[in-house]
């Protein structure tokens, strides 16, 4: 008979009574709204607050971060991000961050121009980030987001994006040594050649999770560049009661599918959802309290994504972002969140 595996108790010295761990912390809640900033950013709980496009207005509290991704729907809400008690935040050279509930909010923003391209660039913020989070009580990385100019610019091991891919595992060095985190990595339009990083992290461990339709990205083969892709498909947080879910697109093994059918790649990146929410052990399908990003590279397709998702998921909160996905053919990706 195999015996049950366990986890031995943590001892209190001088004491035989085991110390149990710490109760999971509840995730955080993500949601969209329709608000002033300031008056949001007043509010007990905040620990992060995003807003998108170049028209949105700068905030010097290091809890704004303005989105370098035009929304299709103007005014666009903003991204709040609250955690339970109170918050604190600062600066540290490049890197702004808030932390509370033991949760942990990090972000930066670099110019290419100042770190010779892509490559460096990432190995520097990834580098940052990891001395930076190094240093923390929430050392847990459980969700990053990446946004970078012309993702696709480049042929071969030239494109933006396996440069960005190579720099980022240069500069991660030992940060994910226990697995990597969920991510997102979309192309923007703002033609400043600016990369940003922001993430999520917590004093206690999440569970990567695998979507069994899909090869897991670091196992991607050579023909996707030098250094293949370093995230997870989705993070379930430490209490089990969300699922971060990293950008989806349609993917089926390795390979992209229905190349340039916007229709058929909505169908297939729905599939890929649903497999990794029941991979997940999560409830099938997504509610209104399950908000989404979509990123689209053709303005003309924002239309039919709508359509397609508010026909699927109706009530459930989406912002539309224009965006290019890591594959040129590739037309929409989804990302989002799922609570249990």
């Amino acid at each position: 008979m195999t015996p049950l595996s366990f986890r031995p108790e943590v001892m209190i010295q001088g004491s035989e009574n085991p110390q149990p761990d710490p109760m999971p912390h509840r995730a955080p809640r993500v949601s969209y709204r329709m608000s002033d900033p300031a008056m949001v950013l007043a509010e007990t709980g905040t620990l992060a607050l995003f807003a998108f496009g170049a028209s949105t207005p700068l905030h010097d509290d290091p809890r704004w971060m303005q989105i370098a991704l035009e929304p299709f729907e103007t005014p666009a809400p903003l991204e709040l991000w609250q955690v339970e008690g109170e918050v604190t935040h600062g600066r540290d050279g490049a890197v702004r961050w808030s932390a509370g509930g033991g949760w942990l909010f990090a972000a930066l923003e670099l110019d290419e121009h100042d770190h010779d391209g892509a490559d460096a660039a990432a190995a520097i913020a990834y580098r940052t980030l990891h001395q930076f989070v190094s240093s923390r009580a929430e050392r847990h990385v459980l969700r990053v987001w990446n946004y970078l100019d012309a993702i696709n610019q480049g042929e071969g091991d030239d494109e933006r994006y396996k440069q960005f891919c190579h720099g980022r595992v240069a500069g991660m060095g030992d940060f994910f040594v226990d697995g990597f985190p969920a991510a997102t990595a979309i192309g923007h339009h703002a033609g400043t050649q600016r990369l940003q990083v922001y993430l999520l992290a917590s004093d206690q461990a999440g569970t990567p999770v695998e979507n069994p339709r899909q090869t897991s990205a670091w196992r991607y083969p050579r023909q996707y560049g030098r250094t293949p892709p370093s995230f997870a498909r989705a993070m379930s947080l430490p209490a089990g009661d969300a699922l971060a879910i990293s950008g989806t697109a349609a993917v089926v093994g390795h390979a992209s599918a229905h190349a340039d059918d916007l229709q058929q790649q909505l169908v297939e990146t729905f599939a890929n959802l649903d497999a990794l929410l029941q991979h997940a052990g999560m409830p099938s399908g997504l509610d209104t309290h399950s908000p989404l990003k979509a990123y689209v590279r053709c303005p003309g397709d924002a239309a039919q994504v709508r359509r397609f998702i508010h026909e699927r998921l109706p009530g459930v909160p989406v912002l539309l972002l224009h965006g290019d996905i890591c594959r040129g053919e590739l037309l929409v990706e989804i990302d989002g969140w799922r609570y249990a």
